[in-house]
């Protein structure tokens, strides 16, 4: 029997958001510890691209290989099996195709169901994005059953590149699913900005879910899931009911605020600006960024889609920078962990290409200001948490580190020999 959170948030629910909200660490960034440091914890992998926990008390880390493995971290270790291997139905695994996400359910502790995200290249059709459910193995719960796939959703791609990726399930107990514009570049099929194609959109479904009824207007090729009632365009003619919000390029990863359920979202820049979205919680969706009218919050002088209106329609970025410091954003999650206090509120996020990570910090007017912290040599692939909220780095090159503060970590016992990278 699986356990998801109503749809509208019950009373209940409403409170205990609320509650996390009053209680959470200072939401206004503190000035970081000096002593903040990268700890690899994890070396060896191959392509790494996400890192995900299971919240099931394990305390393990899942790390998903672009070719198509996902590895368990337990214990201080990368176990020699995979947890998943699917490599045979992940093609063309490199630049920006591959095993792109991995979600774990809520109740992932009593069903052991968790989702994927690749793209798979039919013989004889364009390349698609798939969603699938796996479960873990009756026998061995770091290992899952490859046997178990179940498709839920398919999206046909216009061009190789701008695939999304991500997935992860809201605090509403649905599951989120980030898509690009469909690739090339200036989104030359105009997608983004049309209700009619699920490319360069948030995606929205209930996975516990059947699909409604026919007549309806569900756009995936195929499609074994539920519509939450309230997404906004379910009604509108022709429009796709799977749509959250829409104009988005390229958000290859985003994040759910842990303690406000807030989304943030690295949406990737076209010719000239990178840029870090959010969607405050409780939302009724519908959010438009931009995407191809606007580069950020710049006019899109290279042939924008026909659709686009006048400026007060989009919803615009909190954070960007221009491709003088980077190339392609990679968001991050705002740090609720325990062991950093500095950090406490900070929303951390990098560029894959310069290696630099940020800190955004919220004004107390509700601006949003960045400032630099370090400038690396990792490409930036992804960040993650870990189920007490500690923060993570995810380098495309096969290494994983851990944000740590050095003092902390002496406090605790641990001798001054630790393996820790000092970029």
């Amino acid at each position: 029997m699986t356990c998801r959170i109503s749809p509208s948030l019950t009373l209940l629910n409403r409170l205990l958001w609320s509650l996390a909200v009053v209680f959470a660490p200072e939401a206004l960034h503190a000035d970081a510890p000096d002593d903040l440091d990268l700890e690899t914890i994890a070396s060896g992998l191959v392509r790494p691209v996400a890192i995900r926990h299971s919240g099931d008390g394990s305390g393990r880390l899942f790390v998903v290989e672009q070719a198509g493995k996902i590895r368990v971290l337990k214990g201080g270790q990368v176990l020699a099996d995979p947890f998943l291997d699917i490599e045979d139905l992940v093609q063309d695994a490199a630049n920006e195709e591959g095993l792109l996400g991995l979600a774990f359910h809520p109740d992932f502790a009593n069903n052991g169901y968790f989702f994927v995200n690749y793209t798979h290249n039919p013989p004889t059709a364009k390349d698609r994005t798939i969603v699938a459910r796996y479960s873990v193995s009756a026998g061995d719960p770091d290992l899952a059953d490859p046997a178990s796939a179940t498709i839920l959703l398919e999206i046909e791609q216009d061009f190789s590149n701008h695939n999304g990726g991500n997935i992860l399930f809201g605090p509403d107990g649905y599951l989120y699913i980030g898509m690009g514009d469909g690739g090339s570049g200036n989104d030359p099929n105009d997608r983004s900005q049309d209700p009619g194609t699920l490319l360069g959109k948030m995606l929205r479904i209930d996975v516990d879910s059947t699909p409604p009824a026919e007549p309806n207007d569900l756009c995936g090729l195929e499609a074994a899931y539920g519509i939450p009632p309230d997404n906004p365009y379910v009604g509108g003619s022709g429009d796709c009911d799977e749509i959250w919000g829409l104009g988005l390029r390229n958000p290859w990863r985003w994040s759910f605020d842990r303690y406000t359920g807030d989304m943030f979202i690295g949406d990737v820049g076209q010719n000239a600006i990178e840029e870090i979205d959010l969607e405050p919680w409780p939302s009724a969706g519908g959010m438009n960024w931009g995407w191809d009218c606007f580069e950020a919050g710049t006019a899109n002088p290279n042939d924008p889609s026909p659709l686009c209106g006048a400026a007060h329609l989009y919803d615009f970025p909190i954070l960007e920078y221009a491709h003088s410091l980077g190339c392609s954003v990679t968001g991050g999650y705002r740090y609720r962990g325990q062991s950093i206090a500095g950090l406490a509120g900070t929303y951390i996020f990098g560029d894959y290409c310069s290696g630099r990570i940020w800190f955004g910090s919220q004004m107390s007017d509700g601006r949003w200001t960045k400032s630099l912290w370090r400038t690396t040599s990792h490409s930036i692939s992804a960040f993650g948490e870990d189920e007490s909220g500690e923060l993570y780095l995810v380098d495309l090159g096969g290494t994983i580190l851990r944000f740590i503060s050095v003092s902390s970590i002496f406090a605790d016992g641990f001798e001054s020999g630790n393996t820790a990278e000092w970029p």
